[in-house]
């Protein structure tokens, strides 16, 4: 069998799609896939480093607000529709798929509206709690609308089509346990703080971590692995921040990169996890059962992190702190409290377990199937 995926932007985006397309190469080894992105290096670095094709088309998204700047952008992102549909159309003629699946991010609109058309089945995952315009754009269009949540059905105009099946996580995060993890990553007794706050980077945060990590470069508490995101470029700028602050050689107990390649081994590791509040990441924190301290990002649709970050909380999972409430002192000194805490960490590692869905993978992939004839 075939299978087009479309997903582009960010790793909340990628990684759900990563995750289904390996449920569906596990249960037909010799199905090929066609991915469809919007041109992003991060796009290039995991899907093609996941060994799959990926093809780009010329897409942008809308801008919001009435200025001339965004009415200039969305003039240019009309003539990209048009442009990004006919490259659609024949990536799906010359691929022949048999169905087509879309995880978040602008390119699925004409990929998936060009595979509808075509009258391929046509799945579409959205993995927030509020849907975004793409999704509300498809969900009429598309013969399954599937979603992370089951009270997020009244966003919907349609509700025949619309499926609970949670976000899949890709099979690297339940690969090993914990004390192999740390073994592999040669992390010692002390506890593992792991943080993150996207992969595309965030200057904020990363200006607060640059004092929580100067601050455990002289305690020494736990072990810290830490990703800057941004690059070379997001990386360079915190280890400048960091010689500001007097540390010019980072101890053995404190890893900083730019990006996390092996999450899956770095996060099972972890007794606690420190990042943002994105409806990938908070899957695979809930099938993990991993404690957390979320900061939700201000800068999104609809506040819709700090609404999945408060149900995580409200479970007793995670530990739920506003960026604006944030600084390099508060993280520290919650992080350095929860783990010494083995009792309350336990705790919450319990109440996320209890939000996560891990066959998500395996209901979507079989929601797939079925629509094959």
């Amino acid at each position: 069998m075939r299978f087009i995926i479309a997903c582009a932007g960010t790793a909340g985006h990628i990684n759900p799609a990563l995750a289904t397309a390996g449920e569906l190469k596990r249960l037909m080894p010799d199905a090929e896939f066609l991915f469809i992105g919007a041109g992003r290096e991060l796009e290039k670095k995991l899907i093609t480093g996941a060994g799959y094709r990926l093809e780009n088309v010329t897409i942008t998204g809308f801008a919001r607000g009435k200025s001339p700047k965004a009415l200039l952008a969305n003039i240019k992102t009309a003539g990209n529709l048009v442009i990004s549909s006919i490259q659609c159309g024949k990536l799906i003629k010359q691929f022949k798929p048999d169905a087509v699946i879309g995880t978040g991010g602008y390119v699925c609109y004409p990929v998936l509206k060009q595979a509808a058309k075509r009258g391929i089945p046509t799945v579409m995952h959205e993995s927030n709690a509020m849907p975004g315009l793409t999704t509300r754009m498809l969900c009429d269009r598309v013969d399954k609308m599937l979603v992370a949540f089951p009270d997020v059905k009244k966003h919907y105009k349609r509700q025949d089509n619309i499926e609970v099946t949670g976000t899949p996580v890709r099979q690297s995060f339940s690969a090993m346990t914990k004390e192999q993890a740390r073994a592999e990553l040669g992390i010692d007794s002390r506890p593992l703080v792991v943080s993150f706050w996207g992969s595309l980077g965030a200057t904020v945060m990363n200006g607060y971590m640059a004092d929580f990590i100067a601050k455990n470069a002289k305690t020494g508490a736990f072990n810290h692995i830490h990703a800057t995101g941004g690059g070379e470029e997001g990386y360079n700028k915190l280890m400048d921040a960091l010689k500001e602050r007097g540390v010019t050689q980072l101890p053995k107990n404190i890893d900083i990169r730019p990006y996390i390649d092996n999450m899956g081994v770095v996060m099972t590791a972890s007794d606690l996890v420190m990042c943002r509040a994105g409806a990938s990441t908070i899957a695979e924190l809930t099938m993990m059962g991993k404690p957390s301290i979320l900061v939700p990002s201000p800068n999104v649709t609809d506040n819709h992190q700090e609404k999945n970050a408060r149900a995580v909380e409200n479970a007793g999972g995670a530990k739920m702190i506003l960026e604006r409430d944030c600084d390099g002192d508060t993280l520290y000194n919650a992080a350095a409290e929860l783990t010494g805490d083995t009792e309350k960490l336990s705790a919450m590692s319990a109440g996320a377990k209890a939000l996560g869905v891990p066959d998500s993978a395996s209901r979507i992939a079989g929601i797939i199937l079925s629509l094959i004839h």
